[in-house]
């Protein structure tokens, strides 16, 4: 068995498939989501996360696009094959880690999320790390590590990305020691051809996380 994996009972694991399910089902059916309204108006879907429920490694992106609203699976678009690309440069598959966002609904017109919406959604996020105890968060952008950096108790580490890219932080999350990676977004790769080195460097930082 891969060491990406936690060595958990199937009769725990079957209690995280069901309270992820019931976590996606309670934002499905929550009208007061910040963003609920837009998403119905344009038939996206939430998009709470997918991948291994027993990995002890997860990634945290932003906010989902167009693509990942109408299909309801995070990175599926241009983004989301790099960052299939950076897993596999460093020996790992979508289904060896769990992919989700700080904001599980898609912002209007792409926009940034607004605090409003990142305290609501944050808390949805808090809920996932709880369930899945991962030992290491992968941020993919400024805003998931503007948000998990201080959870952590890293505030005094928090810089700007260009600062503290493929970098590992210790923190605690709810008292439990874990490790954070503060990662360039995918999308970077995408605008700017010259950062995939970068990008690739970077999350070879992952490998002794399960080697």
């Amino acid at each position: 068995m891969s060491t990406v994996l936690q060595d958990i009972s199937k009769e725990a694991l079957e209690i995280r498939d069901n309270r992820l399910r019931a976590l996606r089902d309670g934002l499905v059916a929550d009208t007061t989501a910040p963003l609920y309204e837009y998403r119905k108006a344009n038939g996206f879907h939430p998009v709470i996360g997918e991948g291994s429920h027993k990995t002890k490694i997860m990634f945290v992106g932003e906010a989902p696009g167009e693509n990942e609203a109408k299909q309801g699976r995070p990175f599926c678009g241009a983004a989301g094959k790099f960052l299939d690309v950076l897993l596999e440069h460093i020996g790992l598959a979508r289904t060896d880690v769990y992919i989700t966002n700080l904001v599980k609904d898609r912002p209007p017109e792409n926009r940034d999320p607004v605090p409003a919406e990142i305290e609501y959604y944050a808390k949805l996020l808090d809920k996932q790390v709880e369930i899945l105890r991962p030992s290491c968060l992968v941020t993919l952008g400024r805003y998931s590590m503007g948000y998990l950096l201080p959870k952590l108790g890293l505030e005094a580490e928090l810089k700007s990305i260009s600062q503290i890219h493929g970098k590992v932080f210790e923190g605690a999350y709810n008292g439990e020691k874990i490790s954070i990676v503060t990662l360039y977004h995918p999308a970077v790769a995408l605008y700017n051809g010259s950062m995939r080195g970068t990008l690739l460097k970077d999350a070879e930082v992952l490998k002794e996380f399960f080697q």
